[in-house]
């Protein structure tokens, strides 16, 4: 009787599978909700190595923002993957996603602490709680959808085991290491392909693009306020020059162009096979990761151009090609090379090697990164009016 009571009301419904072919299927507001407050992990992680960057610790914040990075996209594409296939809008599913939603912000609050004291705890508690928050949706899959009940399992019982591994070994006297850390990154990994081994989940290909390509407008335009943050910084202490001007132009280009590139196709069409799902939902770690670093690196571009920072512009000038060439060239292997043949293939490389060699030329930042930003709008314009036909 108290089922049926729950069920009435719709707190507690059966997590169905969704039906993948669904006309206008599109992300929910809790989904959005979801996006929204997960990406301030994500800023706070850009924070901190635009911090490292201007510190002149490059390495160092680089390692660790890799690290904080692929927890915080891996918890949102489970996220994102699961909703897809098995939203169904209950009472308790709400819970679940606010449980997860407050396991992201308990993450973004141990960021700094992992930056500057190497602790992770914080973090690793946020990420449980992500965690647990997801198994339990899986556990109610393998009760109300039998023809994937082992898939849903092998889910649950697969992030069970891999998050006793980050406890342990984060928790125990055993010094955790950068093996250790990339050993678990595999075992995260091989979950879902385990999984889906067995039967594939119905996750709605049009639904999927469009949490992917939401995400990435978010980090795009979070990348641009920590830009024009210290820009405006700049201009609040009257240090506005001439290569700030050009540094400001050709940030905000790139950023326009990055955002053109990738949606100037259509890939939900695509998404027709496990193995094509997989490479470009895992590809993507890279699309974003390159985002969020450029906008730190422009960031700490304008400290080095303002007199501000203790890292060479030589260098700064070179994290900042590097980031749109990762972001450049994953788009051009999960995207366009499926619409290219002959040597049009070839003419991304091409420019990246041109925008790779823009640092050795210029060595004043802001025009260098003005340069770089015209030679990538020009490589977009091309492809439009030539790679096109």
């Amino acid at each position: 009787m108290p089922n049926s009571l729950f069920a009435k009301y719709g707190w507690l419904k059966p997590l169905t599978p969704r039906n993948p072919h669904e006309p206008h299927r599109v992300a929910t507001s809790l989904e959005l909700l979801f996006d929204l407050i997960f990406v301030v992990a994500i800023a706070t992680a850009g924070q901190q190595l635009h911090h490292s960057i201007i510190e002149n610790h490059l390495s160092h914040g680089l390692l660790l923002y890799f690290m904080v990075f692929f927890a915080l996209w891996w918890a949102w594409m489970n996220f994102s993957w699961f909703a897809s296939a098995y939203d169904n809008d209950d009472v308790f599913y709400r819970i679940m996603t606010f449980v997860q939603i407050i396991g992201s912000l308990v993450m973004a609050a141990g960021i700094p602490s992992a930056f500057q004291q190497q602790d992770f705890d914080v973090i690793i508690i946020g990420y449980v709680i992500m965690r647990l928050g997801l198994v339990t949706q899986w556990f109610r899959v393998a009760k109300n959808d039998p023809e994937r009940k082992q898939t849903a399992l092998r889910y649950a019982f697969g992030i069970i085991l891999v998050q006793i591994g980050w406890l342990l070994f984060h928790f125990s006297p055993i010094h955790f290491t950068l093996y250790l850390f990339v050993l678990l990154v595999i075992a995260e990994l091989s979950v879902p392909i385990f999984a889906e081994a067995h039967n594939m989940t119905p996750w709605h290909p049009h639904h999927i693009s469009e949490r992917y390509a939401l995400l990435t407008i978010i980090v795009l335009g979070e990348s641009i306020i920590g830009c024009f943050a210290a820009i405006s910084d700049a201009l609040n202490n009257q240090l506005l020059s001439q290569e700030l001007i050009f540094l400001t132009i050709g940030g905000l280009l790139i950023m326009f162009t990055m955002w053109w590139a990738y949606f100037d196709h259509d890939v939900a069409e695509r998404l027709n096979s496990r193995k094509r799902a997989f490479s470009w939902g895992y590809g993507h770690f890279f699309i974003f990761v390159s985002i969020a670093a450029l906008g730190a690196g422009l960031a700490a571009a304008v400290d080095v151009v303002t007199h501000k920072a203790e890292i060479s512009a030589e260098i700064v000038t070179y994290f900042i090609a590097i980031s749109l060439i990762v972001y450049s060239a994953s788009l051009w292997l999960l995207q366009d090379i499926h619409h290219l043949s002959g040597i049009k293939k070839w003419f991304y490389p091409i420019t990246a090697v041109i925008v790779l060699c823009i640092p050795m030329i210029l060595h004043q930042t802001g025009y260098a990164v003005f340069v770089i930003a015209i030679i990538y709008a020009l490589r977009l314009i091309f492809s439009k009016c030539y790679l096109a036909r």
